[in-house]
């Protein structure tokens, strides 16, 4: 899903102009941009919470950090996936100051805080 996600929204930006595509087209890069970096950022979370899994093993005697599964990998992905997103609409609208990154990583925070209680 996310190799054709970012293959559809590399074609769509190159063979179009924002001025011709319209509102469903814009749509389209927004939701195909999500669904590109919340493949790309399942698998980047799945694999460094393994490494530094492996690490705290080597260097913690009593309880060891264990590593995400796969399935919470993906749930927190889909929080931190919107970021980039969420930014890029930002800057469509204004300029993005300290408030901005702010108001995006108190989301983050959040809704990372609310993953957390409801897997556990």
């Amino acid at each position: 899903m996310t190799i054709a996600s970012l293959c559809l929204l590399l074609l769509l930006l190159n063979i179009t102009v924002p001025t011709s595509v319209g509102p469903f087209g814009i749509l389209a890069v927004f939701v195909f941009a999500y669904t590109s970096s919340l493949g790309v950022v399942a698998y980047l979370l799945f694999g460094i919470s393994g490494i530094i899994s492996r690490l705290s093993a080597t260097f913690t005697v009593k309880r060891p950090l264990r590593a995400l599964s796969f399935r919470d990998a993906y749930y927190y992905s889909t929080i931190v996936a919107i970021a980039p997103v969420m930014l890029v609409g930002l800057q469509s609208v204004n300029t993005i100051g300290i408030y901005e990154f702010g108001l995006v990583g108190l989301f983050e925070l959040i809704g990372c805080l609310y993953i957390t209680k409801r897997i556990r």
